[in-house]
């Protein structure tokens, strides 16, 4: 199993550690100061509402909001800095700002007393969805089981994107899951890809290939036959005839 340096655990946790921070700071001096930056929130189609593109994601109304959001932000955001380090702060940018500057644009305002839409749900709607998405989109399979984890942990948000809370900002949750999905279909060719196996294009030679196997069987045949003629006799008799002349199979005379 693959371990995890506490270096590594730093680098992934240290941004979306560091927005909670500022986050709680903010709250934290908002309940006991009384400063109101609700205020600074999504005001949809004024002109000073669109300071809460900006500073919405930070603001929280209680305590059980803050908490709510604070632990999937960490968990979501680090995943983005460990997988998809590459595109991670591109991808969070076009998250923030395009999910708040379509709040702004499609959420609901009354005349008679002014809607604010704040809170940090919004990024982790569109964390959610560029995960799963991205991993979808790319067709990795690592990435896909992050997708299932995702679906796992937090699929039951999925009813946040629909008016049933009259008290929650759903359109916040709804185009910050659409803003995730637009960029991880913006950024699928980018970051982490699938492995894609390359086959060497060289044309094969079909008759070539028979005429070489041809050629190899012609030479082991050939071979047999030469050792046959270099056999040696297994003949265990051999007879050897000598001649001799035939002067000397006369025989001789004495001499006086």
């Amino acid at each position: 199993m693959r371990s995890f340096p506490l270096k590594e655990l730093l680098s992934v946790i240290k941004y979306p550690l560091l927005f909670l921070i500022i986050s709680w700071l903010i709250f934290w001096a908002d309940a006991h100061w009384n400063l109101d930056l609700y205020l600074l929130g999504v005001n949809p189609r004024t002109v000073s509402g669109l300071k809460g593109i900006l500073f919405a994601p930070l603001i929280h109304g209680d305590l059980s909001h803050i908490l709510n959001n604070s632990l999937p932000v960490l968990i979501l955001g680090s995943m983005i800095f460990y997988f998809y380090k590459p595109i991670a702060w591109p991808s969070i940018f076009w998250i923030y700002l395009i999910s708040g500057l379509w709040l702004w644009v499609g959420g609901r305002n009354n005349e008679v007393i002014p809607n604010y839409h704040f809170g940090a749900s919004t990024l982790i709607y569109g964390f959610s969805t560029f995960l799963f998405f991205s991993g979808v989109f790319r067709k990795h399979k690592q990435l896909m089981m992050v997708s299932a984890f995702v679906v796992f942990t937090y699929g039951s948000i999925t009813w946040g994107i629909f008016p049933i809370d009259r008290t929650m900002s759903w359109e916040g949750h709804l185009f910050g899951s659409i803003s995730g999905i637009l960029v991880a279909y913006s950024y699928r060719k980018d970051g982490p890809q699938p492995l894609v196996y390359q086959w060497p294009e060289e044309e094969i030679d079909l008759e070539a290939i028979a005429n070489q196997e041809l050629l190899e069987e012609q030479n082991a045949a050939q071979m047999q036959v030469d050792l046959q003629n270099d056999k040696p006799s297994l003949d265990p008799f051999q007879i050897v005839y000598h001649y001799k002349d035939s002067d000397e199979s006369k025989p001789t005379e004495p001499k006086e």
